[in-house]
């Protein structure tokens, strides 16, 4: 088996690691010109031959560059693996522009982050048919804990910008709620002692504690990408009323024109220590 990963960012270079670490025959290729074993220039080369044809990248238009690039060398019998975080409207089309060159397409967008995935505990959302699933799944089984089916083409994106938003507002609570009592003068210990035996205790706060604890924001899951993905679903639910993710957007948007865009999201918590309560 020949497995191409194209895009290799934070989540790209783990996955390929993962699977060269298995002995699997991996070719990578990035936009934007990366030192990384078996890694190729031009993104055509990295196709060639492959079985499985993994895009990763950060939002819709860089879908669509990537595809301009591989699309007139796909071929017959090819699976295209779209693990990027996009919306269903985009999903289905690019599945139309793949599937005309008679390759198949898969949808397969995830959760977890760099950890996560190195641990290879990613979570994938599958949209697409469950024959081509079921062939997909010796590549995606090694890379992550769980495979969920969630339906046709479109239903795996709409579940993963769901999702993302749900981890986005949980954020801003617990980044919120914190800086309310260190304001008021509480110990972080206390502040964390009390929230582990509270009913809103969460997988999040496991995860971003010791984030907020330290205030080292390196990405994990970039402020840039989540501001995109807030963007994608409000975009998509279109007149349907979504208040608090719309509120959200907007304090994202002030993360950004901070200059936080590169930073792990969590770093909206500088935005409340700068505030005037602080």
């Amino acid at each position: 088996m020949k497995i191409s990963v194209l895009g290799l960012g934070i989540i790209g270079q783990v996955w390929a690691r993962n699977l060269m670490a298995d002995g699997v025959s991996v070719t990578g290729w990035n936009r934007t010109p990366k030192d990384f074993p078996g890694a190729v220039l031009a993104a055509d080369d990295a196709i060639e031959g492959a079985d499985f044809i993994f895009i990763v990248v950060a939002d819709p238009p860089a879908v669509s560059q990537v595809l301009d690039h591989i699309a007139p060398r796909l071929v017959p019998g090819q699976t295209v693996i779209q693990s990027s975080t996009i919306s269903a409207q985009w999903t289905l089309r690019f599945a139309e522009r793949v599937m005309e060159t008679g390759a198949r397409f898969l949808e397969a967008p995830f959760t977890g982050s760099k950890p996560a995935a190195e641990k290879r505990q990613t979570v994938f959302y599958v949209g697409g048919d469950s024959d081509l699933l079921e062939a997909a799944t010796p590549v995606l089984k090694p890379l992550s804990k769980a495979i969920l089916h969630i339906g046709p083409l479109g239903s795996a994106s709409t579940i993963k910008l769901a999702m993302n938003m749900n981890i986005a507002m949980v954020m801003q609570a617990l980044s919120e709620s914190l800086a309310f009592a260190r304001q008021q003068g509480i110990p972080d210990d206390t502040y964390f002692n009390a929230l582990s035996l509270n009913v809103s205790k969460s997988g999040l706060v496991d995860l971003k504690e010791p984030v907020l604890r330290k205030g080292d924001f390196s990405p994990q899951f970039s402020l840039k990408h989540m501001h995109k993905d807030l963007g994608l679903a409000i975009a998509d639910a279109e007149n349907f009323e979504l208040p608090q993710l719309k509120n959200l957007k907007a304090i994202y948007q002030r993360g950004m024109d901070a200059g936080y865009g590169d930073e792990d999201f969590s770093v909206l918590m500088r935005l409340l220590e700068k505030s005037p309560l602080s």
